[in-house]
């Protein structure tokens, strides 16, 4: 139930990350629309091709129907929307904690392997995002110094360890989506990094 929950609530945030940078641009309610959906099912989308899945939303189409009511929403409320502190990244935040773990936990359900797993939920928390950003000529948050990319790494990896080692997955899926969340969080509020590559000079 928790995972099914966070399936939606990862197709959820990430359409509503694309619905607001199409209002940014204002665009008009079909291409805002368009926006929302393709950053709320890409991720998932590229998760199930990968692992030789039925597409979820094909299956399902309550996810499109989602993406919809999200686009209604943030056409008629997306000035009260950017009133509120970084809501374009605070939405991604909690896309990517809930992704991560719905990711990895759908790769460890058809049977793939733990690195897998991990990939799974790194590409399917991260990939809308990406869509969203090239589509709309940004630079995208995933070459940016900042904590993305390993907070997605952090939850995908966390709910494949705890799940290996026995834990409930309830449990498992609660711990890692909270910790992507609270590296994301940091990130956003703090502006918490890795250590990046430096250059060498020739040996």
């Amino acid at each position: 139930m928790l995972l099914q929950l966070l399936d939606y609530l990862g197709v959820a945030v990430f359409a509503a990350t694309g619905g607001i940078v199409a209002s940014r641009k204002q665009l008009d309610f079909i291409a805002l629309l368009f926006f929302a959906t393709v950053t709320g099912i890409g991720g998932g989308t590229l998760r199930d091709l990968l692992l030789g899945v039925p597409v979820f939303w094909v299956e399902n189409e309550a996810y499109l129907l989602v993406c919809f009511l999200v686009s209604v929403v943030v056409w008629f409320f997306a000035q009260w929307i950017e009133r509120r502190n970084k809501p374009l990244r605070w939405a991604d935040a909690v896309g990517i904690s809930a992704y991560s773990v719905m990711g990895a936990a759908k790769a460890m359900a058809v049977g793939d392997t733990v690195l897998v797993a991990v990939l799974m939920g790194v590409a399917t928390a991260t990939f809308g995002g990406i869509i969203r950003d090239t589509i709309a000529g940004e630079a995208s948050s995933i070459v940016k110094p900042e904590i993305y990319v390993s907070a997605a790494f952090a939850g995908a990896g966390s709910f494949v360890l705890l799940a290996s080692f026995g834990a409930p997955q309830v449990l498992a899926a609660a711990v890692a989506a909270a910790f992507a969340f609270f590296l994301r969080g940091g990130a956003i509020l703090r502006g918490w990094t890795l250590p990046g590559y430096t250059k060498r000079g020739d040996d």
